[in-house]
C-alpha cells in the first residue's frame, strides 16, 4: 500500500506519542521534501521533528511535477501542494491530510484522503491503542489540535461499521 502524508498528521500524532500508529497500519509512509523541511528542519525542537527524522519507515521523495505544485501554492501551503502532487504521481492508495481545503483539492483529483482522527479511530478499533478514543480527542485538543465536535461525530458514523484497509 502506498501512503503519502502531509505535515499536520505527523505533528498531531507525535504530539500525543502515537506516531508509531502509522508504521503499525501502513509499514511505510512517504512524504515530500517540503513536508520533511517543515517538520524536521523548520520544526527543529518542536513535536514531531526528532521522531520523523529518526523514523526509518518514513521515506522522503522529490516531486517531479513542479508546475502543478506552483499552481497549487496559490491556494494552499507548499507542503500540502507537494503531498497532493506526490500522491498523484505515485498513484498512492491513501493521502493522510487534515486541512479542509487541501483535502477537497486532493479528493477532486481522485485521491483517497483520510485524516489524523480517522487514523486514531481505526487504530483504536484494531486494538493498536488502549486509551478510549474520546480521551485521545481530549489530549489532542489539550495539545492545540483543533477540530469540531461535528467532525468527531461524522467520523464515528462513517467508520462505525467499516474497515478502511
Amino acid at each position: 500500500m502506498i501512503v503519502v502524508s502531509n505535515s499536520s498528521p505527523l505533528i498531531a500524532l507525535a504530539k500525543i506519542g502515537k506516531l508509531y500508529i502509522l508504521r503499525e497500519l501502513f509499514k511505510e509512509i512517504i512524504i515530500p521534501k517540503a513536508v520533511w523541511n517543515e517538520v524536521v528542519v523548520k520544526g527543529k525542537g518542536k513535536p514531531g521533528a526528532e521522531e520523523v527524522e529518526k523514523a526509518e519507515w518514513i521515506k522522503v521523495r522529490e516531486v517531479k511535477d513542479r508546475l502543478s505544485v506552483e499552481v497549487l501554492k496559490g491556494e494552499i501551503e507548499i507542503g500540502e501542494a507537494e503531498a497532493i502532487i506526490l500522491a498523484k504521481e505515485l498513484n498512492a492508495d491513501l493521502l493522510i491530510m487534515d486541512e479542509k481545503i487541501p483535502r477537497i483539492i486532493a479528493e477532486s483529483i481522485g485521491l483517497r484522503v483520510i485524516g489524523s482522527l480517522a487514523i486514531l479511530y481505526i487504530a483504536k478499533k484494531r486494538g493498536l491503542i488502549k486509551e478510549d478514543f474520546d480521551e485521545i480527542v481530549k489530549e489532542l485538543r489539550a495539545r492545540g489540535i483543533r477540530f469540531s465536535d461535528d467532525v468527531i461525530n461524522r467520523l464515528k458514523q462513517k467508520w462505525k461499521n467499516k474497515n478502511l484497509f
